[in-house]
């Protein structure tokens, strides 16, 4: 079956100049206005075209029929064939014609190019392809779907569609028989003993190699100079920790297919943060600079309060606040016992001007796009789990309870503790509002996360395990709010936009729970901890039942024509509902970045408003690549404000808006233009700490190409 880049084959003729022209070249239009001064969008639908004709078709391995393409890939061991067994031959071919009857084309070439450098399954030596998009969607809804036909189908349909697409991890290995994990990212806490510090170093390496990033709290760790037995001034503190990480996921990766990463969150408080800060300084000693790991930080209230009133901040031995407190410094509340912890002279402190700490903050940000953000209080405010939640992932939108792991003195375990495992997958907001149902979109999605949850089983990380087993969590995402928008033509961060931010993530919220709900009652069980959580006690639902949430403008309401909104009445029957059968899953929403799933979806990215009206990618071989955003034309280009020009404020109520209505965090970038100062960092950290923000993630500032205009701009994260 040959595949073409876009439906309407007539548009090919209008523009003859193109003829002859390599995918690459084309694609490269879009950088380049025509004679009338406009955006050449045709040239990059011929390039996706020329992509398929002068390199897919040719390099595609080609079979006579399903049967022979299935029986050659896993007797070659490129499917899993315990897979493909749980459905009839009969069924997988009925699937295998509904995905190809839907007709599936890339709208860009960036999309088809990533599709085919970075998902596909390809032969052993790299060479050729062995899938085309529709077998990779078929391979993955069998999969997860696990031997239901129901669900498999209603996977591809909303897969295929673009409603909903699984994170990188998933699409990339589901039916694999040479595969990682369909976990994105993974998060471990460590303890303050060399039992767990060298578990965590193992077990970051086990995780990598199975393709997922990695997180790491620190804040329980001894600073330097802190004792050691009770001898005085033995401890290194954190960077050689740091250091031994930074080594690891250098080395552990995914058979090449995805580079290890990590990153690290220390407390504000912990008296090592300023050695921390400093080990992304780009003049920071070669002994202690950081190049790969990422940073984060976790901020309490308390240290807010403390800069606004221009007072010192006080930082706590974590190895004395666990002596003093019977608890890991991690799992304390700095803001609730700030003072207690100040007039106790039992626990070592130093001070810093917590001015000056933000100000710091703000300089390495500048300098580095580092640290990441955590407002520690304002998530465990929104918390609806009993416990405290101290840290987040590599994108800082995983915000989940954790518990320690306790180990024997031969090493075995002694208490298996509880780490998270990051089941990622993301809905498109313009193709879900296009469909009549946005209920069946979310309820799919919630049920093949629920089987990569279900699926992941990784025994080499005993506390991944529990924590995946015992909690079912998973992170539903959303993609594409900017483009959506222009679409309809509202500007993002408008009164109107910021109407639809809210209503969509209301409603996308009660589809979400009402999902878990059902998996509940299939199940005949909720997840552990349900019991004490503000959804067995009825708190959860106060605000949607004390309160009517309606559109407030003409235009949202407008919108949401063919969708129901969830009312008040909804709300109190699905409280009853959960009160009495439970949920499924601990946690149900998290907003990641959306990286490369966005290209191949014709997205933009997560809840971002776009960087670039044409952004421009360094593709490693292919060199330059440019990627248009989606739904723009030539006619409705104002609706495309760039992050920069929209500014921080913005972009804060947006997420603002959406962040009430998500139990866990929301992957937020600051964009800077270079006129920017530290100064104008700090005050976007206060504005989105007011605002209810639960964390930060990079911190970007524009660059501009000497001499460039707006279509040769190059926007550069400060990594």
């Amino acid at each position: 079956m040959v595949e073409t880049a876009v439906k309407d084959e007539a548009a090919f003729k209008v523009n003859p100049k193109y003829e002859g022209m390599d995918y690459h070249a084309l694609n490269a239009m879009l950088n380049l206005y025509d004679e009338n001064g406009k955006i050449q969008f045709d040239a990059d639908r011929r390039a996706a075209r020329e992509f398929f004709l002068q390199h897919v078709n040719q390099n595609t391995v080609f079979f006579h029929s399903l049967k022979e393409r299935l029986d050659y890939l896993v007797e070659k061991e490129y499917y899993d064939p315990a897979v493909l067994e749980k459905y009839s031959f009969e069924f997988i071919q009925k699937l295998n014609d509904f995905a190809y009857s839907k007709k599936f084309r890339f709208s860009t070439f960036l999309g088809a190019f990533k599709y085919y450098t970075s998902y596909t399954l390809k032969t052993f030596d790299g060479k050729r392809y062995l899938e085309r998009f529709e077998d990779r969607v078929v391979m993955t809804a069998l999969a997860l779907a696990d031997g239901d036909e129901t669900l498999a189908l209603e996977l591809v349909d909303e897969i295929i569609s673009g409603r909903f697409q699984p994170a990188t991890p998933t699409f990339l290995n589901a039916g694999k028989a040479q595969r990682g994990e369909l976990v994105s990212c993974f998060l471990l806490r460590i303890e303050d003993n060399m039992e767990s510090i060298a578990r965590g170093i193992n077990s970051s390496l086990q995780l990598s190699k199975r393709g997922g990033g990695v997180a790491l709290l620190l804040s329980n760790l001894r600073e330097a100079g802190a004792p050691i037995k009770k001898i005085e001034n033995q401890s290194s503190g954190i960077i050689p920790v740091m250091k031994l990480l930074e080594d690891s996921f250098s080395y552990a990766n995914q058979l090449g297919a995805r580079q290890g990463a990590g990153a690290v969150y220390l407390n504000a408080h912990h008296p090592d943060i300023l050695r921390f800060l400093d080990t992304k300084r780009e003049n920071a000693d070669e002994k202690i600079r950081i190049k790969t790991l990422s940073l984060g930080v976790v901020v309490p209230d308390i240290t807010f309060d403390l800069a606004r009133k221009g007072e010192d901040m006080y930082l706590f031995s974590p190895y004395d606040v666990e002596r003093v407190y019977g608890v890991p410094f991690g799992d304390l509340s700095v803001t609730e016992k700030y003072h207690e912890m100040v007039d106790d002279p039992r626990i070592k402190k130093t001070k810093i001007n917590a001015r000056e700490f933000f100000q710091t903050l703000a300089e390495i940000q500048f300098e580095s796009g580092y640290p990441y953000i955590m407002f520690e209080d304002t998530v465990n405010r929104a918390n609806p789990i009993k416990g405290r939640i101290n840290m987040s992932n590599l994108c800082s939108e995983i915000l989940q309870v954790n518990t320690p792991t306790s180990y024997n003195d031969d090493l075995s375990y002694d208490q298996v503790g509880k780490d998270i495992s990051c089941n990622l997958g993301s809905m498109n907001i313009a193709l879900a509002m296009d469909a009549d149902d946005l209920g069946k979109t979310v309820d799919a999605a919630i049920r093949a996360l629920t089987a990569v949850s279900e699926q992941s089983a990784i025994g080499s990380v005993r506390s991944i395990e529990e924590g995946n087993d015992r909690t079912h969590a998973i992170g539903l995402g959303q993609m594409n709010l900017h483009g959506y928008l222009a679409r309809e033509h509202v500007f993002y961060g408008s009164e109107e936009g910021l109407d639809f931010t809210n209503i969509y993530f209301y409603t996308v919220l009660y589809h979400a729970l009402r999902a878990s709900n059902k998996l509940a009652i299939d199940r005949g069980r909720a997840f552990d901890g349900f019991e004490d959580s503000t959804y067995a006690s009825g708190e959860f639902f106060d605000k949607y039942i004390d309160q009517e949430w309606v559109p407030a403008t003409e235009k949202v309401k407008q919108m949401f024509a063919r969708h129901h909104i969830p009312t008040q009445s909804d709300w109190v029957e699905l409280k009853d509902s959960i009160q009495k059968h439970g949920i499924y899953n601990q946690n149900l929403q998290a907003v990641p970045p959306t990286g490369s799933i966005s290209y191949i979806n014709n997205s933009t990215s997560s809840i971002h408003p776009i960087a670039s009206k044409v952004e421009i990618r360094k593709e490693g071989k292919l060199g330059r690549a440019y990627y248009p955003a989606p739904f723009m034309t030539n006619d409705n280009l104002e609706y495309y404000q760039d992050a920069y020009e929209i500014g921080y404020e913005k972009i804060i109520d947006t997420y603002a808006a959406a962040t009430q209505h998500v139990d866990q965090g929301l992957s937020l970038t600051l964009f800077f233009k270079d006129t920017a100062t530290t100064r104008d960092i700090n005050r976007a950290q206060i504005y989105a700490w007011r605002k209810g923000i639960k964390t930060i993630y990079y911190i970007r500032i524009r660059q501009l190409a000497l001499g460039g205009t707006d279509m040769e701009e190059c926007v550069s994260c400060m990594l």
